[in-house]
């Protein structure tokens, strides 16, 4: 059972080797706000892809949005058709498969994807809902009352936050 907490910025280009080998000459990459959308951001520059990637929130579709409300920043952004697209969702921390979930709703609200697949800098394992990443740099086991999140700087460099959760 891994424990430690990787390095963000070492997962990344595993991430990135990752993607690589998940692309097609049609995938179009969406980043689940926020932290995917940093790292979709950062792979669509890297990979030397054209045009703006799509970032897609989750925020309408949670089942805990009576508690969670909705969030300034969470705005879903599809500059694509999304009918018989190619989509990679990227996400920082999959955990119980809620927001992934909760995504697969709002990008079916845009059309009807010919492949959604997922790729994650960190599967945290602790599932609630049969969800599975296609990629994930790093596998890792964290006790339930812990959670991890991306963090970014201000020079754009990654880390990983571990705090309790409430």
């Amino acid at each position: 059972m891994n424990t430690e907490i990787p390095e963000a910025e070492a997962l990344y280009g595993d991430l990135l080797r990752g993607v690589k080998a998940l692309m097609r000459d049609d995938t179009r990459l969406v980043g689940i706000t926020s932290g995917g959308a940093w790292l979709v951001e950062r792979l669509q520059k890297d990979l030397g892809l054209a045009g703006a990637p799509g970032v897609i929130s989750s925020a309408m579709h949670r089942d805990d949005f009576a508690r969670r409300g909705m969030s300034a920043s969470a705005q879903t952004v599809l500059p694509f058709d999304v009918n018989g697209a190619d989509v990679l969702l990227l996400d920082d921390v999959l955990y119980t498969g809620r927001t992934i979930r909760a995504v697969l709703n709002e990008l079916f609200d845009f059309g009807r994807p010919a492949c959604v697949r997922l790729a994650v800098l960190v599967d945290r394992g602790g599932r609630e809902l049969p969800m599975a990443a296609d990629f994930a740099a790093t596998r890792l086991t964290l006790p339930a009352a812990r959670s991890l999140a991306l963090a970014r700087a201000d020079d754009g460099a990654f880390s990983l936050q571990e705090e309790a959760s409430s």
